[in-house]
């Protein structure tokens, strides 16, 4: 029955999408007459660690009439944190150092689960930790006599006293350089994320939570990433949180992260979000190519910043003051649309688009599909 063998294989082939894989293995393989056959990579979708199906399919070889029935068995593989808990779930969170899906260990990725949570890299076997409110998914997490430089920017926005300002009082000056203020932003945004409307979002500097507890509230999306690097921001945002009554703390969690190093798995986010952050970034071209990689084929960039142009942009100077500016402060003074539109294409995003008012700029880009 060799003939036979190899025109089972065909059919299957051809028949494989009716076949139901178990989670447990990465690689089904069929024996029959003698021959293997060997499928390609699985996603895992269960907790069975084998699954028999039948499979029949007549077939005429050499003139005679057949049927055959295929055992489909699931190949498993070592769990890389046995020890932390038998129920874990890969999710679109990554190690900052190798970008490999991270291991959680819980029942469910929200605000609540951080404290105490462990999470461990599916490569490096590193392991990250809840901190009080948000998960701790920084490079350095962990270390505990290095401390990473971050410039003065970065370190401003650290300060408690500034993440209890920020939306005390802060937030609303931003209205003298043409900011529409939050719910107009909010609305704004919300027409440029209308193709990813109920995926995931991260929301890039979030500060202390601002636009992430809007996103969380409309359940616009199914799952909300605060994401700042300041633990006085996150630490404020969930006080927030604690004080609104019937808020949706089931779709959001706050993260700890270096917008240069964005602990998603590659192609994982339908959509990232960053208010009056862009020109806070030590380096905004590393943090929109991160941005980009981190975004799936269609997803959506939408970001708002400041854009001092003018004039006073034609004297000789300008360009190297704000090089030094920026060595000083970490921070960047954007001087054209054209600077942004050429920040987004040259980290891979296309149709860009942007919209001004007075000092106020809100740009959109898209990850190709």
């Amino acid at each position: 029955m060799a003939t036979a063998a190899t025109t089972v294989a065909t059919s299957i082939t051809k028949f494989r999408p009716l076949l139901r894989y178990s989670a447990a293995g990465r690689r089904l393989s069929t024996l029959t007459g003698g021959a293997a056959f060997r499928f390609g990579p699985l996603r895992r979708s269960g907790r069975n660690t084998m699954v028999k199906l039948s499979f029949e399919r007549e077939f005429r070889a050499n003139a005679v009439a057949s049927s055959l029935t295929i055992e489909v068995e699931t190949i498993p593989e070592p769990n890389p944190a046995e020890d932390i808990s038998p129920d874990v779930r890969a999710s679109v969170l990554a190690c900052p150092i190798c970008y490999e899906g991270l291991i959680w260990s819980g029942e469910s990725l929200s605000i609540e689960a951080a404290r105490g949570a462990t999470l461990e890299c599916n490569a490096c076997k590193k392991r990250y930790y809840g901190e009080e409110v948000y998960l701790d998914l920084t490079a350095a997490s962990g270390s505990k006599d290095y401390v990473p430089p971050m410039p003065l920017s970065t370190e401003f926005f650290r300060t408690p006293f500034m993440s209890f300002l920020y939306e005390r009082g802060w937030r609303q000056n931003f209205g003298l350089g043409g900011y529409p203020g939050p719910e107009k932003e909010f609305e704004m945004a919300k027409g440029y994320l209308k193709p990813v409307l109920g995926g995931n979002i991260v929301d890039a500097s979030c500060g202390s939570g601002l636009f992430s507890r809007l996103f969380a509230k409309n359940g616009l999306f199914s799952l909300v990433v605060a994401l700042d690097y300041s633990e006085a921001m996150l630490r404020q945002c969930y006080e927030f949180v604690q004080a609104e009554e019937s808020f949706p703390k089931e779709n959001l969690i706050l993260v700890r992260a270096d917008i240069a190093r964005l602990p998603f798995v590659s192609g994982s986010v339908d959509a990232v979000h960053a208010g009056a952050a862009l020109h806070c970034w030590p380096s905004p071209s590393i943090a929109v190519a991160e941005i980009s990689r981190v975004l799936r084929p269609g997803g959506v960039f939408v970001a708002t910043t400041t854009i001092a142009d003018g004039p006073v942009t034609y004297l000789p100077f300008v360009p190297t003051f704000r090089e030094y500016l920026a060595q000083f402060s970490g921070g960047r003074i954007f001087l054209s649309e054209g600077e942004l539109e050429d920040l987004c294409s040259t980290c891979g995003l296309v149709d860009f688009t942007c919209v001004r008012n007075g000092f106020f700029v809100m740009i959109s880009a898209t990850k190709p599909t």
